[in-house]
């Protein structure tokens, strides 16, 4: 939890807000977020794409990208991040998509997961992480909240 704080007074600090597009995490990144006292200054908001037909419909991902690459891919991140990014007018928006088990998912294992994040540019990161759902979702999260605070500290 104190990554997500010192995620929200960072952003508070440098006057800057942050979105989600989520999959594999099912809001648990922005409800993290939002638990945090302030968060209401820097979090527009986010999405949660959980069925494939979401991320079309919500974040806008194409159709094709989906049927070429699958939604467990940095593609499909790259897009949910980016597209939702300029739908909500945020300044950082990140993505996780991924599969978080129990089985093998359009032939790619438990523990794939893609986290897109969205500022002047898009930076997507395959990440290969172990346990169950939860703590899969977890680590997702935390890697995410520790790469948005770089990006931050880097302008």
């Amino acid at each position: 939890m104190q990554t997500a704080k010192d995620l929200i007074k960072l952003c508070k600090d440098k006057h800057v807000t942050v979105s989600s597009c989520e999959s594999l995490t099912a809001g648990l990144f922005t409800s993290t977020l939002a638990s945090i006292p302030g968060a209401s200054a820097v979090l527009k908001g986010g999405f949660v794409t959980y069925f494939t037909e979401m991320k079309q419909v919500m974040a806008h991902v194409e159709k094709d990208l989906i049927d070429t690459f699958g939604v467990v891919s940095g593609e499909c991140a790259k897009q949910m991040a980016q597209n939702t990014r300029e739908i909500t007018q945020s300044d950082y928006c990140v993505s996780f998509t991924g599969n978080a088990g129990p089985d093998a998912m359009e032939g790619k294992p438990v523990g794939e997961v893609y986290i897109g994040i969205a500022y002047e540019d898009v930076v997507v990161y395959k990440l290969n992480l172990e346990g169950s759902r939860k703590e899969i979702a977890l680590k997702a999260i935390d890697f995410a909240q520790k790469k948005i605070i770089e990006k931050i500290l880097k302008k």
